[in-house]
């Protein structure tokens, strides 16, 4: 009887903890992913199992997924040095490879997969280039208004997973 008790217990409280958040056993739908969602954070995990996070305390970024089945990704840090010159054609070494490592932006068409557990995108275009061109499927959940989007293969390195907030 005790054991049952604590058990009973156990998922009350559960879904107290929970309470407004939505998870989902169906997977995500393409209704639910259509919008804009802002950037919340990310973490690597890198193949040691340490985490990092690849775009630092002053990132910001908008995620928008269309219904027609396009998507846009924008991830830029706010701390980037302004380039001395004021044309992005003449930056020095060291205010390009800021600018590089401090934006991740890429654009092209999506589809929900796998009952709504990944999403593939067919990149069209990237500030990474070795993502331009390519077709990534990344596992995707969401619960009340956030999303997590989890890719394998991160442009920092390690498996990616970003969270994003729902626009209001």
């Amino acid at each position: 009887m005790i054991r049952l008790w604590k058990i009973t217990f156990a998922l009350v409280l559960a879904a107290c903890v929970l309470g407004g958040q939505r998870v989902s056993a169906q997977g995500v739908s393409k209704d639910q992913l259509v919008g804009a969602w802002k950037y919340v954070g990310a973490n690597n995990t890198r193949a040691d199992g340490s985490k990092f996070d690849p775009n630092g305390a002053t990132a910001t970024g908008l995620l928008m997924f269309d219904a027609a089945g396009n998507f846009s990704w924008h991830i830029i840090r706010l701390d980037m040095p302004k380039f001395a010159s004021g044309t992005r054609l003449t930056g020095t070494p060291e205010e390009n490879k800021a600018a590089t490592q401090g934006t991740l932006s890429f654009f092209g068409t999506y589809s929900v997969e796998d009952g709504g557990k990944a999403v593939t995108m067919n990149i069209l275009a990237s500030s990474f280039p070795n993502f331009s061109g390519q077709t990534q499927k990344r596992a995707v959940t969401i619960a009340g208004d956030e999303l997590t989007v989890v890719n394998q293969a991160g442009a920092s390195g390690g498996v990616a997973e970003v969270r994003w907030k729902r626009t209001k």
